[in-house]
């Protein structure tokens, strides 16, 4: 669900939160660089893939909320994306990064997330990572918990 308050800024790198139009590259975790803002349409341009370099329109669509301890139903216009100066583990799966950086000061969230992080990068001398510097004796170390009757 995209933030209640939306602050853009043209030039700022933003990722789509719903498929809009596959065929033509605007799927859920598509980046974006925002080159105009108008009330009802944002313009953007493509950043990777098959689509890099194309100007694509998004417009704002209605998102139905429903809470079962309500009687009624919650619909709002608002455009389907988020600022993106960083992404999750999640949401970079599946892309190649020139750069990455990696905030390990938490563990990571399941298993096999480490190994997806690392390998974003094209080349292993771009990545940079954020450790915990408050734990001493520990400094360096990444905690990768296996839940081993999960994966057995």
């Amino acid at each position: 669900m995209p933030l209640h308050l939306l602050e853009l800024k043209v030039g700022a790198p933003i990722i789509l939160l719903r498929n809009l139009d596959p065929a033509n590259g605007l799927c859920n975790g598509t980046r974006l660089l925002l080159t105009a803002i108008q009330p009802r349409v944002l313009r953007a341009k493509i950043v990777f893939g098959d689509h890099a370099g194309k100007e694509v329109l998004i417009p704002r669509i209605a998102l139905d909320i429903a809470h079962q301890s309500l009687p009624f139903k919650l619909r709002r216009l608002q455009f389907p994306v988020r600022l993106a100066f960083s992404l999750t583990i999640n949401k970079a799966q599946g892309q190649s990064l020139d750069v990455v950086g990696l905030d390990l000061t938490r563990p990571v969230f399941t298993h096999g997330q480490l190994y997806v992080g690392f390998s974003r990068a094209t080349d292993a001398s771009k990545i940079s990572v954020l450790l915990d510097s408050t734990q001493e004796g520990r400094r360096g170390l990444v905690k990768n918990v296996v839940y081993r009757q999960i994966v057995a």
